[in-house]
């Protein structure tokens, strides 16, 4: 059996359309929408609807650090639109979802990442997707585990929630042999990013899992550029699939 693991796909449908190529069946975990690729100023909601420039200013004043001034900036750029400003926003994300749900290969078992919108995905799910959150299923004679979105942080993105909810949803998966999340466990050397030099949230409560229930692998994204893309917990093999909008490779998972 083999299973090709996505995450962090913000936008790239192409290589999304080619990520089940040779596999059983494909895992995706999340983030699938691109608001503002910090590489490229260019792509992304935002610049598409306030240009490259703006973007790139936008970025600059987060990546200091000056969050206040950021969400001052953008918000004269929204208030600078005809109409409401959230139905702008709606409208292109929308559109992205329409593009990466028909790109996403079947079967496909999905949960939400942190700058998803979870109420958009069931319009565009196609038969052989699979959205799950605090769910479980059986793939290949093995239980996979979802525990969709992120938790609270100073950024704001659109599925953060509190940390008791996010417990309760590992609570609900339980034992499985695949325990597959957006975000880390609380494990400081999976949660810092390299690059951006910080330090992203991990989930004390999936760390408690994984050393209670010791499955076989904890898989999840999240962090783009980790200082450590894979520890060991026990017998849990935790593994960072990697950030597929920049390397549009799947992770294998074969048993």
């Amino acid at each position: 059996m083999r299973v090709h693991v996505v995450s962090d796909v913000h936008g790239r449908a192409d290589a999304l359309a080619r990520a089940g190529d040779g596999a059983d069946a494909l895992v995706c975990l999340g983030d699938l929408v691109l608001f503002i690729d910090y590489a490229d100023h260019s792509q992304g909601i935002f610049p598409e609807l306030f240009g490259a420039d703006n973007a790139a200013r936008y970025v600059g004043l987060r990546t200091a650090g000056r969050f206040d001034e950021a969400r001052v900036m953008s918000a004269g750029l929204w208030a600078s639109l005809d109409g409401d400003p959230g139905e702008h926003i709606e409208r292109m994300v929308d559109k992205q979802y329409a593009e990466l749900f028909a790109a996403m290969p079947t079967p496909a078992y999905m949960t939400y990442g942190n700058v998803d919108v979870p109420r958009f995905w069931a319009g565009h799910a196609r038969d052989g997707h699979h959205i799950l959150d605090g769910e479980r299923v059986e793939i290949g004679g093995l239980t996979f585990g979802f525990v969709g979105g992120g938790l609270r942080t100073r950024y704001r993105t659109p599925y953060e929630i509190d940390d008791a909810e996010y417990a309760a949803k590992v609570a609900a998966v339980g034992e499985v042999d695949v325990l597959c999340a957006h975000i880390p466990p609380a494990v400081p050397e999976l949660l810092y990013d390299v690059v951006a030099r910080r330090f992203e949230r991990g989930s004390e409560a999936t760390l408690q899992a994984i050393k209670e229930t010791q499955p076989k692998y904890a898989l999840f994204g999240h962090v783009h550029q980790p200082l450590a893309a894979r520890t060991r917990i026990g017998r849990t093999e935790c593994i960072n699939v990697g950030h597929f909008r920049a390397r549009r490779t799947p992770y294998a998972l074969e048993w």
